[in-house]
């Protein structure tokens, strides 16, 4: 045996023994070892690496599996999430309580159904476009768009109920969207393997909703009014616990580090028809 290798004895077929000389390989240097199949991830002003596989769905897993890259996603998407709230609740106490601003957008219409348009267009378009949804800064600019024109939708709505009405329904979705966040985040119970059940209560809203356009423009009924509002309370409070979990990534379903334009979109979305429906049960119109 020599200095600095491993000699190794073995018989050949005459029973002779050989001396063979083994040197192990040197190991690769970190730069080698990752070259062709490292990609980075880039969250709010940290970079990770993480694998690169040719699968999306992989891929999609192995990020989940990282703590860190998960924590980024959940915090960019509630600090979205907080500013658009922060403007819709801005809007909704403008229109409320300042009486000059509250009679024009009353007399005017047309503003609504503008704004509708525009919450519409820009709802498709971040909802079935991947591209302009991942694209900066272009999904931040419809994102915008889209939290503008359904903050002045929901603005011209609570100005036609009274003012106590509109902080008490604002408290109880409040108190409300807390409560399911924190449920879903701490119980084991898989909401997202209950899209089923979901699409099925979809279809009795919808049904529900024509029924409701064919009648009410004949005769208001109230109780009917009323049970419609309590089911799609009901509804998009399932649906926030939904889409939380989606956001949270450890359940049977997940949503893509890169989605957080459309995690933002549909956790702002459950909590702006979470406040409009239970504006609709409690609120008392103005005189």
């Amino acid at each position: 045996m020599t200095q600095g290798k491993l000699s190794l004895s073995n018989k050949d077929n005459n029973g002779s023994t050989s001396e063979q000389a083994f040197v192990p390989p040197s190991p690769p240097i970190y730069e080698e070892s990752i070259a062709g199949m490292t990609c980075l991830v880039k969250g709010v002003g940290i970079t990770y690496i993480a694998p690169c596989y040719d699968d999306v769905e992989m891929l999609t897993e192995f990020t989940w599996d990282d703590h860190n890259i998960r924590r980024v996603f959940i915090r960019k998407v509630y600090t979205i999430l907080l500013v658009q709230l922060l403007v819709t609740v801005a809007i909704v106490a403008l229109f409320t309580f300042c009486d000059p601003v509250r009679d024009y957008i009353q007399t005017n219409p047309g503003w609504y159904w503008a704004s509708y348009a525009v919450f519409f267009v820009t709802y498709l378009t971040l909802s079935c476009c991947s591209a302009p949804r991942r694209q900066f800064p272009w999904n931040l600019i419809l994102l915008t768009i889209f939290t503008l024109s359904l903050s002045y939708m929901t603005g011209m709505l609570s100005s036609y109920y009274n003012t106590k009405s509109v902080v008490m329904c604002l408290g109880i979705a409040a108190a409300v969207c807390l409560v399911v966040t924190i449920f879903s985040f701490q119980t084991k119970f898989d909401v997202t393997s209950c899209h089923g059940m979901l699409f099925m209560f979809c279809l009795v809203m919808f049904i529900s909703g024509l029924v409701l356009a064919v009648v009410l423009p004949f005769q208001y009924v109230p109780w009917l009014d009323a049970i419609y509002a309590s089911l799609g309370a009901i509804l998009f409070t399932m649906f926030l616990a939904f889409d939380t979990q989606l956001l949270m990534g450890n359940k049977r379903y997940t949503m893509s580090p890169e989605e957080y334009v459309f995690a933002t979109l549909s956790i702002y979305l459950d909590i702006v028809y979470i406040f409009s429906f239970f504006l609709q049960i409690f609120g008392a119109k103005r005189d």
